[in-house]
Parts: structure tokens; C-alpha cells; sequence
């Protein structure tokens, strides 16, 4: 929420407005985990994800000692999940090579600390399944999930699919069409804000408020009442993140 325009309390507010009652803000890197858990802090609405970004791992800033850190920040009370981690092979400036030692490092936090593990994959579906693979996690959540052609063996695996704004977008039909096959008790639904604005907002800077968008968007293609789906994804996210 900190890379969003409005100030925090008028964000929260606007979310609860659209019948939001729960947040988790991702830090991503050590400055801006330690603002998440702050804010979260200062919040009772608001939870915590705290990780090193593929990205950043990705441009040298991975170090072992990072998860001397990463431990400390996750024993806070408010701090829900590890991540996001992952691998990310679009952008041009990363370099490859330190994000799978990151994406380890992570996971292997994550299960010591019986931790669900927050995963961003974007042009590196194979690889990211691979590692996922190798550490057998389960505890997962495939956050802004677009791979759709993994849902059968994430399903299996037991993980979570948690779908963002570009679900609502009307041309990515591989994804909306196994929209119907997630069990809502492994569904939940996200906004990845300030990216990734849902349709109608798309184009607009990303808010937590937004998701009910989505939320609506994922209930017509599932055909699902929408007071359903908003029931199951709570719930989803309640046994997820254990609030």
C-alpha cells in the first residue's frame, strides 16, 4: 500500500468501503518489509508479506545473511507469509543466476517457519516449477497466477491460486477459462496493488479497494453468487494466512 497514491487511511477506508476487511502489504527487500510490518502495526486491518523480489535478488542484491533478516522481520506478530519469491526472467536488467539461490532461501524459511510461501513467476513458469518441485513445498500460494496450464499440478500439490486483475481482462481467455475448475476452498482473489488495475480501472494506479472488482469478475465466469465466492475466499484466506 505505501506505492499507492492515496494516504493509507483513506486506501483502508475505501477498502472497507467495498467490503474488504482484510489487507496484506508485500515488502519487498529489507526497507520496505520493515515499512510493511509498520504498517501493519499500525493497522489491525492490515498484515504482512515480507520477501526478496526475483528482481532485486536478480540484480545482486541477494545475500545468504538476508535470511538472518527475513527470520527476524517474519517472528513479528503481524507478519503472515514469506515472499514474494520467485523467479522473473522479463526484465532485461535481472540477472538470472542469484534468483533461484533467492527462491530457495526463501522456501526453505518458509517451511522452517511454517510459513505459506508468496510466489511471483513471470516468464519462467518451467523453472519456477522445478524449484517448487525439488523443495515439495505445499504450503504455497502462486500469487497474480498466471500459468494455466500448471493449475492441474498445482491443484494436486495442494497449493493456493490467488487471481489478480488481469483475469477481468478479456482477451487472456487461457486463464479465464480454467476460472471454473479452482474449488473455491483453494481460491482467493488479490489486486497486486498499484499494478494490475481490474477492468473497469484498468489503466487506473492499483488500490486494495479494487478487488471487488476482480472478486465480481471471477464470480461471473465461475457462476458463482458473488456473496458465495466472497464468503469461500475469505475463508481461503483465513486458513491461509491463519488470522
Amino acid at each position: 500500500m505505501p506505492s499507492c497514491d492515496d494516504p493509507v487511511p483513506d486506501l483502508i477506508a475505501a477498502a472497507a468501503a467495498a467490503g474488504v476487511e482484510r489487507v496484506v502489504t508485500i515488502g519487498c527487500g529489507r526497507k520496505q518489509g520493515e515499512q510493511a510490518v509498520a504498517l501493519a502495526e499500525s493497522h489491525p486491518e492490515v498484515y504482512a508479506a515480507v520477501g526478496v523480489h526475483p528482481v532485486d535478488a536478480g540484480r545482486g542484491r541477494w545475500r545468504d545473511c538476508d535470511v538472518d533478516w527475513l527470520r527476524d522481520l517474519a517472528a513479528h506478530e503481524k507478519v503472515v507469509a514469506i515472499g514474494e519469491a520467485g523467479l522473473d526472467y522479463f526484465h532485461d536488467r535481472t540477472t538470472p543466476d542469484d534468483q533461484p539461490r533467492a527462491f530457495r532461501a526463501q522456501g526453505e524459511l518458509a517451511a522452517d517457519l511454517g510459513m505459506p510461501l508468496v510466489i511471483h513467476t513471470r516468464d519462467a513458469a518451467d523453472d519456477t516449477m522445478v524449484i517448487l518441485r525439488e523443495m515439495g513445498l505445499t504450503d504455497v500460494v502462486l500469487h497474480c497466477f498466471s500459468i494455466p496450464e500448471y493449475l492441474d499440478e498445482a491443484l494436486d500439490r495442494g497449493w493456493t491460486i490467488s487471481l489478480a486483475g488481469p483475469v477481468t481482462f478479456p482477451k487472456n481467455t487461457p486463464l479465464r477459462d480454467v476460472v471454473p475448475r479452482i474449488p473455491a476452498g483453494r481460491l482467493m482473489v488479490e489486486t497486486d496493488a498499484p499494478y494490475l488495475a481490474p477492468v473497469p480501472m484498468r489503466g487506473k494506479r492499483n488500490q486494495p479497494a479494487y478487488v471487488a472488482h476482480t472478486l465480481a469478475c471471477v464470480a461471473e465466469l465461475r457462476g458463482d453468487a458473488l456473496a458465495d465466492l466472497d464468503a469461500a475466499t475469505s475463508a481461503t484466506a483465513a486458513r491461509v494466512f491463519g488470522w
